[in-house]
């Protein structure tokens, strides 16, 4: 008789999650107080902790992030990964890709560089920054299932990857129709 596992007890999920927000929250005075203090973020959360509610991912969100500070202010770089499902976009086969977004933001006490981020009081939220990453993530178009994928026949809607379906996929367009009886070849006398 196969073992069954019991389903997680959601207080135990929401401690789970609560902590792992708690991580993405970081200590600025701490980090501050000593240039070239390192912390590492590593934690793996689902999309809707985050805010997140496009179907289109499978799975958790993995942060792997480091937080160093440094004379200008802190810089926090690394990767968030996503593994995501959609449709081919030529011939609408289930497509799952792993994708992982490099993240580099420069966070300071008062704005100076063009590219950083103001710090808060007391404590660093990277969720918005992980956030971003996941939104980036998915704003590509649709992939494609291979990159020669031949997509689906316009006539009778096989799908081309499978089988050939002999069809004439030429359009043409009814309103120059007349122009096609018309003989443009050039006379011999001209030439």
């Amino acid at each position: 008789m196969p073992t069954t596992i019991p389903p997680r007890d959601s207080s135990i999920r929401t401690a789970d999650v609560q902590a792992a927000l708690r991580a993405l929250r970081l200590n600025t005075v701490e980090l501050l107080r000593q240039p070239g203090l390192r912390r590492d973020v590593d934690v793996a959360l689902a999309p809707a902790d985050l805010d997140v509610t496009d179907e289109r991912l499978v799975g958790d969100v993995v942060v792997a992030l480091a937080a160093e500070s440094t004379v200008d202010g802190i810089v926090v770089s690394g990767t968030v990964g996503v593994r995501w499902g959609d449709e081919c976009r030529r011939c609408l086969a289930a497509v799952e890709r792993r994708q992982a977004m490099e993240v580099n933001e420069l966070y300071q006490d008062e704005v100076v560089d063009d590219d950083a981020f103001e710090l808060g009081r007391d404590a660093l939220d990277l969720s918005s920054t992980v956030r971003d990453a996941v939104v980036l993530a998915l704003a590509d178009p649709p992939p494609l299932c291979r990159d020669d994928c031949a997509g689906i026949c316009p006539v009778c809607g096989a799908d081309r990857n499978l089988a050939t379906c002999g069809c004439d996929t030429v359009v043409r367009d009814d309103r120059w129709a007349a122009l096609e009886q018309l003989d443009l070849e050039a006379p011999d006398d001209l030439n």
